[in-house]
């Protein structure tokens, strides 16, 4: 079951899919919280507004800002999540899956609308999954050594990635 977040508890060990949102929409008087680093925030009934330079890990949370095609860390962005988008980093709950885009090698964490059968997992192993398939994507050179193409033996270990426990280590050694 989902823990209920709010402006008490949303910054310990969560993770979050903020959504970009223009800088006009919070005003310097309506902040209710600035951090050390400089993060500020104003909350609503239904969620929080976070206006930031860094995103990704922050402090013991993963906040990722979606929306923003060019993303530069040290430029100040705005994003918006509601109090049930977060979810604990520490939870059992199988409820995120990987997309990933073969051609543009990008590997994001989503939370499906609905549940799916399969390839869903708790955000400690999606986390650890997605650096695996990653992986596969940056380190291609000890790939050379098999006689499939780059691109389907890429296929065939991420596959095997979101449908086993094996490690990619353990993918690898198979495969010789």
């Amino acid at each position: 079951m989902q823990t209920k977040y709010n402006r008490t508890n949303f910054f310990k060990h969560t993770y979050c899919q903020f959504e970009f949102k223009t800088s006009d929409v919070l005003k310097e008087e309506n902040i209710h919280f600035k951090s050390k680093s400089g993060s500020t925030y104003v909350y609503t009934e239904e969620g929080v507004y976070r206006h930031s330079n860094h995103w990704g890990r922050v402090a013991n949370c993963r906040w990722k800002l979606n929306g923003v095609t060019k993303y530069q860390n040290q430029n100040y962005y705005v994003g918006y999540a509601k109090w049930n988008d977060f979810y604990s980093l520490t939870s059992d709950e199988k409820l995120f899956g990987l997309n990933i885009d073969f051609e543009t090698e990008k590997v994001e964490v989503y939370k499906p609308e609905e549940k799916e059968k399969e390839k869903l997992f708790n955000l400690t192993v999606i986390f650890k999954k997605k650096k695996e398939v990653e992986e596969v994507f940056k380190n291609t050179k000890w790939m050379q050594y098999h006689d499939e193409e780059l691109e389907v033996l890429q296929e065939r270990i991420i596959e095997k990635i979101l449908t086993t426990n094996k490690s990619l280590q353990q993918i690898k050694l198979e495969l010789s």
